[in-house]
């Protein structure tokens, strides 16, 4: 049996690949097939969630055990889990987390199941637009502005008026209302 499977990203309009895989395969030959399907380096900690009909995500199937879960959560491996365990039917949802930092990922569903055929290796069967860049700089969606926020006419009397002034008179603290005691 086969899948074929359709990913989209909201950040980019034209973006789209389509991956034909077997059933079979791992979770992790899917994240191998989308990293290749978009050039994207092996070398994050990216993570697929089976979603319901809203996008809600349910289960978890990530690249390595964490140890971040609880004792009563299943946690499963892309490299133990195949597609067969958690894809059953057309239309499913699936997201991919290829951002681990930001939380950028890809929105899957499944086009089509194949029945009475198998496939030794994925194929991206269809590739239009471009991807997204794969990691995100934090700094990116500030425009003018530096990681704190601050715009490039920040200057010292700015630090001043943020962090207070050297006019600071130990005498006007009041640690009572901090709660802390003197020695």
């Amino acid at each position: 049996m086969l899948f074929k499977l359709i990913f989209i990203c909201e950040e980019e309009d034209d973006f789209l690949r389509e991956i034909t895989i077997d059933a079979d395969a791992s979770f992790l030959d899917l994240n191998r097939a989308i990293l290749n399907a978009c050039q994207y380096p092996d070398d994050q900690i990216t993570s697929f969630y089976t979603c319901n009909d809203d996008w809600e995500p349910k289960e978890q199937i990530t690249r390595e055990d964490m140890g971040v879960g609880s004792a009563d959560q299943d946690i499963y491996i892309m490299e133990q889990t195949t597609l067969r365990d958690f894809i059953r039917e057309e239309d499913q949802k699936l997201t991919y987390v290829f951002d681990p930092f930001n939380d950028r990922m890809f929105y899957i569903k499944v086009a089509e199941v194949i029945t009475g055929k198998n496939l030794a290796e994925p194929i991206c069967s269809r590739s239009t637009g471009t991807a997204p860049q794969q990691i995100q700089d934090m700094n990116e969606n500030l425009g003018s502005t530096d990681k704190f926020g601050f715009g490039d006419d920040f200057t010292d009397d700015d630090v001043d008026n943020f962090y207070g002034s050297d006019n600071f008179d130990q005498e006007d603290f009041d640690p009572e209302g901090f709660e802390i005691e003197e020695h």
